[in-house]
């Protein structure tokens, strides 16, 4: 059989292909696709759709907006393209892990994460794609249609035609459903998060300083929170399954959160928060490829479960899916290579999960006292709680670290004595909420 770019083999001279979605994802894929069909010699017609207009800044993304290491690594080894340190509004150099009254400073010698303007940095990299030549279409598409030798894509301009389309959508649930009602293709499951900022006075901010301040309350129906500083604001959220403006405004009043900021008081009062709703992936997509289509970043849930690091795995999932569709071809059995190169992600999938479920039992049980007090005599256990907050590590990793008989021993003993505390605690919870 031929591999002509309009059968499923790989694409070749003349092929089009169309991405849907122009964040980290989707300009990745389009980059990668560009550079590496340069690389073999070949000419391919890129076309790229994506409903939000980034420049100006009109519409705001609900991720904090930290990078992490490798990101600059990412964008010139794969995408030839410069991390742009003009967008940087900290570097951010540890981290503070809360319980509900106790907190732990984690450092490490790894490179500093940095803290952007997710808009901005989508802007930047929506320009670059710009800057190589790839036609940028703004406009939602909104039906797809697969034939045996093309796909339809329709689109608020218009329609195209395309031998392959990729899906950057992230969490858009208007587009995972153009793809659930045309293919196989099944969303993957979602935490809701709930973002603010405040503005505090720049003595304020100098004093906060260049680290993220990570909440595990015990509060129900919260998993974590955070208040990451920026340029001239802190940046606050939480996230869980079903997060709300009433959590919100709980977690706003907690002591725990007004001993760190200590403005929030000031500008409550301004009534000047703006609550803003977004999601992000905790499971993986079914079907995230299959003939004529491929699926890249939180739209295939091919991001961390806990800590999502989703920019980089964006920019990875693009360029691995670009390399398959230029080398193995565009059938659902060629994107099994896909599915291998996303392997370092899918494999680390059970172990995030796992770490999921023990830090929001540890949380909710009041026994994160008791890691603090532990990782407070121990650098090996701080060392793997910085792995697990800033999201350097693959949880594999930490999750084997974890299970070291000497802190697991010492940890034991701790817990020996905790059902008295924890039943007297729970107990005394309960009758303050009975006397309400």
């Amino acid at each position: 059989m031929s591999k002509s770019f309009n059968g499923l083999g790989r694409l070749d001279d003349g092929a089009r292909v169309v991405v849907i979605g122009g964040g980290p994802g989707g300009a990745g894929a389009a980059l990668a696709l560009q550079n590496q069909a340069r690389q073999l010699g070949r000419q391919i017609h890129i076309t790229l759709f994506e409903g939000k207009v980034f420049a100006g800044e009109h519409h705001f993304n609900q991720c904090v907006g930290v990078l992490s290491p490798p990101i600059d690594t990412i964008l010139q080894d794969a995408l030839g393209v410069p991390f742009p340190h003009h967008l940087v509004q900290r570097e951010i150099t540890g981290y503070f892990l809360h319980s509900d009254d106790r907190a732990i400073l984690l450092e490490s010698d790894d490179p500093p994460a940095y803290a952007v303007r997710r808009v901005q940095f989508d802007n930047y990299m929506l320009d670059q794609v710009r800057v190589g030549g790839i036609e940028v279409i703004t406009g939602r598409v909104t039906d797809l249609e697969f034939h045996a030798d093309r796909v339809i894509v329709y689109s608020e301009s218009g329609n195209s035609e395309a031998d392959v389309v990729v899906g950057a959508f992230g969490a858009d649930d208007g587009t995972a459903v153009v793809f659930e009602r045309a293919t196989d293709y099944r969303a993957p499951r979602f935490l809701s998060s709930i973002v603010t900022k405040i503005h505090p006075r720049p003595e304020l901010m100098d004093a906060f300083g260049d680290r993220i301040h990570a909440f595990l309350p015990s509060t129900p129906g919260i998993e974590f929170g955070a208040v990451t500083p920026k340029g001239n604001h802190l940046t606050i959220n939480i996230a869980g399954e079903k997060v709300d403006a009433v959590m919100m405004d709980d977690f706003l009043r907690g002591a725990g959160l007004r001993s760190v900021v200590a403005c929030l008081e000031d500008a409550q009062s301004q009534r000047d928060l703006t609550f803003f709703k977004g999601r992000f992936p905790v499971s993986q997509a079914r079907a995230f490829s299959g003939d004529r289509y491929v699926i890249v970043g939180d739209a295939a849930g091919l991001v961390r479960p806990f800590k999502g690091k989703g920019v980089n795995s964006a920019l990875q999932t693009g360029t691995w899916a670009a390399q398959t569709m230029l080398t193995a071809g565009i059938s659902a059995g060629a994107f099994r290579e896909y599915h291998q190169l996303c392997r370092d992600i899918t494999d680390d999938l059970p172990y995030g999960k796992a770490m999921r479920a023990v830090t929001i039992g540890i949380s909710k049980w009041h026994l994160l006292n008791l890691v603090i007090a532990l990782a407070e005599q121990d650098a090996d256990l701080r060392h793997m709680l910085f792995g697990a907050v800033s999201g350097h590590q693959m949880y594999r990793e930490i999750v084997r670290g974890m299970l070291d008989a000497r802190w697991l021993a010492r940890m034991a003993g701790l817990l020996a004595a905790l059902p008295v505390r924890t039943r007297r605690r729970k107990a005394e919870a309960g009758g303050s909420r009975g006397a309400a």
